[in-house]
């Protein structure tokens, strides 16, 4: 079975929010660009897809990536930490 590899250029903390998109860090800086996130603790993912879909993953465990592009993560819903945005 072929693995997908993980190759990212950027990487930032996350402040989760329920009204703030994960701000991008790379240059040219301005609109929000989706990113995957990466959870250092396990736990409740709350988030904003790119589509605009609001979705839990639920119960995470540490160390885990989440191939999924993500705008937000929010406050309410979320108990991961150690949340790191990567583009």
């Amino acid at each position: 079975m072929a693995t997908q590899k993980l190759q990212v250029s950027r990487a930032a903390a996350v402040s989760p929010s329920n009204t703030v998109d994960i701000p991008y860090v790379g240059y040219p800086s301005g609109p929000t660009l989706a990113c995957v996130i990466y959870t250092g603790t396990g736990g409740d993912i709350k988030v904003m897809t790119d589509g605009g879909d609001e979705v839990t993953f639920a119960s995470t465990n540490p160390g885990t990536f989440l191939p999924v592009q993500v705008v937000r993560v929010f406050a309410t819903g979320t108990s991961a930490t150690n949340i790191l945005a990567l583009w």
